[in-house]
């Protein structure tokens, strides 16, 4: 028999009371879960972080031994297998102007075991080479900028200029004659660079292509070309000794490794810029939490006092905490900014 009046109201109440204790308990246990999920997630990427790495991680260079590349990379290495008590070993995939690294690295294992040194060259290497099955920036993930550094010409003493001035005359006289080495190869950003250059006078040398800076500047040195147009960092040593005499340098301020040498818009090139950077990317799909673990790390080796004096004495400008989607936007940004200037000047690179 159903219950009526005062008890029946009461039985209500009671029941109401009882089903949202049961919801509030029911909500306290969901909430409990979530949060215990959520702890655990963050364990999970913590744990991901503080144990990476495990084993050897590899660096790959597109350039020959002796380059700036392959100094940074191996600077940075050393110091990396300290902090990590694991190997970092630099291997040099050289050739094809740095897209046999590329592609190495792009069908590695996205896992932050195997990083690839990147950067400027590697966009015009992307532009230059738009059938290649991997390119920078599309198979990468940014990790850290890692330097800034001028582009430089370097010639021989046995040329017999002095200076940049000297040198353009020298090309105007006997055009196609001088040989001038290109680390990044047929195509790259040196040749751009020189070409642009080149356009402005109305003269060019004769290029010779090269897998990477320690090469041509063995043959500088051993008289076989004329000179190279290299990164400054590689040839730092060999311009303040006098056996290669520095003719200018392609960034707007003159590098206060070598402050004597002239930019190459003081010298007769005005306007004339051509900025690069050198840093890591990873495979695509790298997971978020390692990558993280990488620039951090990356970062705070490239903060060591001994480390800066080491990179900025061979004419490297240190980037400070640079965050992963830097890189990836530099990737881009130097991707449109090439393509417009070689639509602009018509300059060919084949």
């Amino acid at each position: 028999m159903a219950a009526s009046g005062p008890l029946a109201s009461l039985y209500l109440s009671l029941n109401f009371i009882m089903k949202k204790r049961n919801f509030i308990q029911s909500s306290a246990l969901a909430l409990g879960a979530a949060l215990s999920l959520s702890a655990l997630g963050t364990t999970a990427t913590l744990a991901a972080e503080t144990q990476f790495p495990t084993k050897t991680v590899r660096i790959l260079v597109g350039f020959a031994p002796g380059g700036s590349a392959d100094k940074l990379s191996r600077a940075l290495s050393q110091k990396l297998s300290e902090r990590w008590g694991q190997t970092v070993v630099v291997e040099n995939v050289s050739g094809a102007g740095g897209t046999l690294a590329v592609a190495a690295a792009a069908r590695a294992a996205p896992d932050g075991y195997t990083l690839l040194l990147s950067g400027t060259g590697n966009v015009l290497s992307a532009l230059h080479h738009k059938d290649l099955a991997h390119n920078t920036i599309k198979d990468f993930t940014g990790v850290a900028k890692a330097a800034i550094s001028p582009q430089l010409i370097a010639v021989s003493p046995k040329l017999g200029v002095k200076n940049f001035q000297e040198y353009v005359a020298l090309l105007k006289k006997r055009p196609g004659q001088v040989t001038i080495g290109l680390p990044d190869g047929i195509g790259g950003l040196q040749h751009l660079a020189h070409e642009i250059i080149s356009k402005q006078i109305g003269a060019s040398p004769n290029y010779i292509p090269y897998p990477g800076g320690g090469p041509a500047t063995l043959d500088v040195l051993g008289g076989h070309i004329d000179g190279e147009y290299i990164t400054l960092a590689a040839v730092t040593d060999h311009v303040r000794s006098g056996k290669l005499i520095g003719l200018g340098v392609s960034t707007a301020t003159r590098s206060p490794a070598l402050p004597d040498v002239p930019t190459i818009a003081e010298s007769g090139v005005p306007g004339y810029v051509v900025d690069t950077w050198q840093g890591f990317v990873a495979p695509k799909g790298t997971p978020k939490a390692t990558v993280d673990k990488l620039n951090r790390d990356i970062n705070s080796v490239l903060q060591q006092p001994e480390v800066r004096a080491q990179l900025e004495g061979l004419g490297f400008t240190v980037v400070s905490n640079s965050k992963p989607a830097e890189v990836d936007k530099a990737l881009g940004d130097e991707y449109d900014r090439y393509s417009k200037i070689l639509a602009e000047t018509g300059i060919k690179l084949k």
